[in-house]
């Protein structure tokens, strides 16, 4: 399955993962707590928001590249703001996003969008990208991910 590596853009997977979440959303069982769903859903798409804008934020201050693609262009290794609580600040504002469609529709089927969305992103985006920025920053990147947790 190397060739699913680096392929698709991240953003186009969670792309799917909602339209697929949608879809499910009337087929019971439904989440609990309906009265709760929307003020949820719009706390976890904030958050969610904020994780993807200081990921972006912190690369383009650094003057590296944001491209998921492309990862073997990174000109820094960028370790300051939200990456110092995350390795990946976008993909973790991309899982809460899922999450927060999920609740919103209130779908306990739409929790499995951002569960696959993980497991995708782990085999198929960051297991290759950390190969590639070991390559690049060799021990440096391995002492930044002792210390930083891959998601949160």
């Amino acid at each position: 399955m190397k060739e699913l590596e680096h392929r698709i853009p991240p953003p186009v997977v969670a792309i799917l993962l909602a339209t697929a979440m949608w879809m499910l959303a009337p087929v019971p069982p439904a989440l609990p707590f309906a009265d709760f769903r929307t003020p949820a859903a719009i706390l976890l798409v904030l958050i969610g928001i904020a994780f993807d804008f200081a990921g972006v934020v912190n690369f383009l201050q650094s003057r590296t590249t944001i491209n998921p693609l492309r990862p073997h262009k990174a000109a820094v290794l960028v370790t300051r703001g939200i990456y110092r609580l995350t390795r990946n600040p976008m993909y973790v504002g991309l899982a809460l996003l899922l999450l927060a469609w999920a609740v919103f529709w209130g779908s306990l089927w739409g929790l499995l969008g951002p569960v696959l969305f993980v497991l995708y992103m782990n085999r198929f985006q960051i297991g290759p990208e950390e190969r590639v920025l070991r390559g690049i920053f060799g021990e440096a990147y391995d002492a930044y991910a002792a210390r930083v947790r891959r998601w949160l």
